[in-house]
């Protein structure tokens, strides 16, 4: 196929709550023990006073040494992990992906709505906004929705319909024409090196190019409606409504895709080698809000208006486990892994959780408690690097 088309988001220290960043430490707060400057003075006064500070100090001391007040002090001093930095763009901007050259680990790029492009040469500390020429000689404002980068070569894919290619670590990017042939709006991108990568559409084509995009070739036979068409009456459960496009596709380090149907019905695997998609019933009586691939290789699934289910064992499943978190009633929108054992979900208006034994329990980070955004991705670069990124120009850094 001869070339493509369409779709799929000064760090200044924040101003937040001292226990929301953890290059802070809280303040705290000491009981009112001294009279104030303006008491009378005076022998009985003074008296009073030295009573007041002794049986202050030894409440204090009686607290500090019972479990109670242990606990608590232990608390105030359990920092978050996670820290925001604040970006030169407009309020609304929605944050949509983040990637970095693997040569130049801090050295990256950060993508959302209203056509924003952001560059970072300090491992994510500070923004500066970048521009591409191409882009900005017509009048539509592009959504950048998915950037990857392998060694110097990077990709990046938008809506309307723009595929833009480096090689030169994102100094200058090159547009690359489309057709208006291509099935479906652009939604995933995997840069494979040697002017390689792999390219998903929201109606299931995945297409590879080996020339810098100028020729594609079709990894699999059929859309995944043509797919649903012929195995309607093999007992999926919602196949007959499919409106014929992905709502979310994720990747696996080894090139196995799962991807939701829009409504949420059910959802869709393909591994290298297969002709088609292959659809499955989903496990839940709720909807599903996404999915995704753990570090050992299992999925995971998002319920619609919450929910967190772990698939057993490893490898595509159909049979899933819900594990008990608390989301304060938001939905959980995605889960980022940054080892085998401890991972990060995040979700509607600041939810953070964090596990660290491989999903079996999940317990809350207040970084975001008093950001109002949805918080849309969780990124993991490697086991030190990670970022949540959010709407309203929310970006938070792992501080490890």
């Amino acid at each position: 196929m001869a070339a493509l088309h369409q779709h799929l988001s000064s760090s200044i220290t924040a101003p937040l709550p001292s226990q929301l960043s953890s290059r802070f430490r809280p303040r705290r707060r000491g009981c009112r023990l001294l009279p104030s400057a303006s008491a009378a003075s005076g022998q009985t006064d003074s008296a009073i006073t030295r009573r007041q500070l002794i049986g202050g100090l030894q409440a204090a001391a009686a607290i500090s040494l019972s479990p109670l007040g242990r606990k608590a002090l232990a608390a105030e001093d359990s920092l978050s992990e996670w820290e925001r930095v604040f970006l030169p763009i407009d309020p609304g901007v929605v944050l949509l992906d983040i990637a970095f050259v693997p040569d130049e680990p801090s050295h990256g790029f950060l993508l959302g709505t209203r056509q924003t492009l952001l560059e970072t040469k300090d491992g994510g500390s500070t923004w500066a906004p970048r521009s591409i020429p191409s882009a900005e000689d017509e009048d539509f404002n592009y959504r950048f929705n998915c950037i990857s980068f392998k060694g110097k070569e990077g990709w990046i894919i938008g809506k309307p319909a723009i595929l833009l290619y480096t090689s030169d670590a994102g100094d200058t990017w090159k547009r690359i024409p489309l057709s208006s042939q291509l099935p479906g709006d652009m939604v995933y991108i995997k840069g494979t090196g040697d002017k390689g990568a792999e390219l998903v559409t929201d109606q299931g084509a995945i297409y590879v190019t080996s020339n810098g995009g100028y020729n594609w070739k079709a990894a699999i036979q059929e859309t995944v409606s043509a797919t649903l068409n012929r195995t309607v009456s093999s007992g999926i459960s919602g196949a007959s409504y499919y409106t014929g496009t992905f709502s979310t596709v994720n990747r696996s380090p080894d090139g196995k895709y799962v991807a939701v149907s829009s409504r949420g019905n059910f959802y869709l695997t393909w591994e290298p080698g297969q002709a088609y998609w292959q659809p499955h019933n989903r496990a839940i009586a709720r909807r599903i809000q996404n999915m995704g691939w753990r570090a050992d290789g299992g999925l995971w699934l998002l319920a619609r208006g919450g929910g967190l289910f772990l698939s057993k064992g490893t490898g595509i499943s159909e049979e899933f486990e819900e594990i008990p978190v608390q989301s304060r009633g938001f939905g959980i929108l995605d889960v980022g892994y940054r080892s085998e054992d401890e991972a990060w979900a995040a979700g509607g208006s600041g939810v953070l959780l964090k596990t660290t034994n491989r999903g079996k329990t999940w317990v809350r980070d207040r970084a975001a408690d008093n950001i109002a955004a949805n918080l849309y991705s969780v990124k993991f670069i490697n086991d030190k690097q990670g970022f949540v990124l959010g709407n309203d120009g929310v970006l938070l850094k792992f501080l490890g």
